[in-house]
């Protein structure tokens, strides 16, 4: 039984045999930076950038459930970069908008 499971994932239209697989695979490696980055101040977080991941995200989460084959790898990795480029977002504005809040209440 495990063999042919193994036999069918390896033969999916969008398994390790095709391109389908692999770039969504390698593409995993930016939202783990995205998290590593979780570490760093948030003075050194870029608009541009984390807005573009968010997008990227959204955009590749809609696409990879309209083609054929429906491609979840792709669908996972997207709402993963788009949390995490919304959660890079976030703290970039506490940073820059709430503290000045704090820092007039004082």
């Amino acid at each position: 039984m495990a063999g042919s499971k193994l036999q069918s994932f390896w033969n999916h239209p969008a398994g390790p045999k095709t391109i389908f697989f692999w770039a969504p695979t390698v593409k995993w490696g930016i939202s783990i930076a995205n998290i590593v980055d979780f570490s760093e101040p948030p003075e050194r977080i870029s608009y541009p950038q984390q807005v573009a991941l968010m997008c990227t995200g959204l955009i590749y989460s809609r696409y990879s459930m309209v083609i054929t084959p429906k491609n979840w790898n792709l669908f996972g990795n997207s709402i993963f970069m788009a949390g995490t480029g919304l959660y890079q977002v976030t703290r970039k504005i506490r940073h820059d908008y709430m503290a000045e809040v704090t820092e007039a209440k004082e």
